[in-house]
Order: structure tokens, then C-alpha cells, then sequence
């Protein structure tokens, strides 16, 4: 392939792209349109020729460190690529894997079936990344009867291992109602907190019985 310089304005990635559409590109020309330019003694389409290599080693591992290593990609443009693949995938709903998105308090409940109807307080964490996808769900305690006891420490420990943007937290009542306690809303306040200081929210405290849910967001609590 000829570099980037020899190539006629109207035949470079980007213009072709404009002209043709993406479809018409090869896997390296896209990658080059990406990164525009390469760097001095490599050019695009070397650079673009290695990140290929490494992206067709297989999708283990931290994408943006993969292309890091690469000789002439700096942070902004391994960021830039990083980018580009998460974007496609969020918006492609066949790379989901499966993934449950999350938009409203509703939507945890396939995830908490099992403590609705216990007969101890269980309180679960939902952490969820920047898409607002499940990553994981773990009973973070199990108390007594209508009451359990939970610090912020046990709740994001997980989270931050997780690399979560955002967590939602939710405990049953066994008695059934779904008012929140004075209890509820003081640790949900701790919480919101917290998560503050460590830079992921809390989206949602959320109450579930066998007869329901309520959303301490819907309800002004928080």
C-alpha cells in the first residue's frame, strides 16, 4: 500500500469515505481515517496496519492498552480507537453479548427476583458501566429480620474493582411495605456520597416486596 503523502487527495481513507462509503474501505484504511495522520518515520497506514494485527488477535484484554503498546500511538490516539470500537458496540445491539441495559428502576427486577419474598433483609449492589450495562450483581449483606446494616466500604469495593460508571442498590422488606425507613434514606444519602468522592454514582435505592418495587429516585428521596 502506498503511504499516506503519495496518495491523490480524492483516494485518501477519509475522502474515499465521503465519495464511496465505509463499506468500501479495507479494515487498515478505516483504522487509518481514524488516526488521520501517522507519526514521524511511520506512517498512517503502518500505524494502522500494527493495530489491525493486534485487534485480530482477539477481543481479550484492555483494548486501549493493546493499541498503547503500539510504537507511535500515544494515549489520544489509543483513546481514539478505544473510542470508536465502544461507540459501535453500544449502538449495534448484535455486540451486546446479552447485555442487560439499564434506563429505569424496573428493569433490576429480573436481577433481584430471588430476595423479594426472603424472610431477612438482603441488600444487593448493581454495578453497571458508561452504557448503563450490567456488569455484575452481588448481595453486598444479609441481616435480620427488617433490618440490615450496610457501609459504603462494602457496597463500592466491588464497584471499583468492577471499573463501574454507576451503581443501583436495592434491599427487600420482608414485612412487605415499601416505605422506606428513616435507616434507608440516611445509608442511601452515605452512599450518594461516597460515591461521589470516588467518581460513581448512584442512579437509584431501590425496594422490592412480593408485591411491588418503589424508586427512592421516582420518589423525590434522593
Amino acid at each position: 500500500m502506498k503511504k499516506m503523502k503519495e496518495l491523490a487527495h480524492c483516494d485518501r481513507p477519509r475522502e474515499r469515505i465521503a465519495r464511496m462509503g465505509p463499506q468500501a474501505l479495507s479494515d487498515q484504511e478505516l483504522l487509518a481515517a481514524i488516526i488521520g495522520r501517522g507519526t514521524r518515520g511511520r506512517d498512517v497506514f503502518s500505524l494502522a496496519a500494527d493495530i489491525s494485527k493486534k485487534l485480530s488477535e482477539g477481543s481479550s484484554g484492555d483494548l486501549y492498552e493493546k493499541v498503547l503498546g503500539i510504537n507511535g500511538m500515544g494515549p489520544v490516539r489509543a483513546a481514539q480507537i478505544a473510542a470508536c470500537f465502544e461507540i459501535s458496540r453500544r449502538y449495534n445491539p448484535g455486540n451486546n453479548n446479552g447485555s442487560l441495559k439499564v434506563t429505569e428502576p424496573g428493569h433490576v427486577l429480573p436481577l433481584v427476583e430471588e430476595i423479594r419474598g426472603k424472610k431477612q433483609e438482603y441488600f444487593v449492589c448493581v454495578t453497571l458501566n458508561g452504557a448503563g450495562e450490567v456488569l455484575a450483581t452481588r448481595t453486598v449483606t444479609v441481616g435480620l429480620l427488617n433490618h440490615s446494616l450496610v457501609h459504603p466500604r462494602e457496597v463500592f469495593a466491588d464497584a471499583i474493582t468492577d471499573r463501574a460508571a454507576s451503581i443501583i442498590c436495592v434491599h427487600n422488606h420482608p414485612s412487605g411495605s415499601l416505605e422506606p425507613s428513616s435507616q434507608d434514606i440516611t445509608i442511601t444519602k452515605q452512599l450518594i456520597d461516597s460515591g461521589t468522592i470516588l467518581g460513581i454514582r448512584v442512579l437509584d435505592h431501590v425496594i422490592v416486596t412480593r408485591q411491588g418495587y418503589l424508586s427512592m429516585r421516582e420518589q423525590g428521596l434522593i
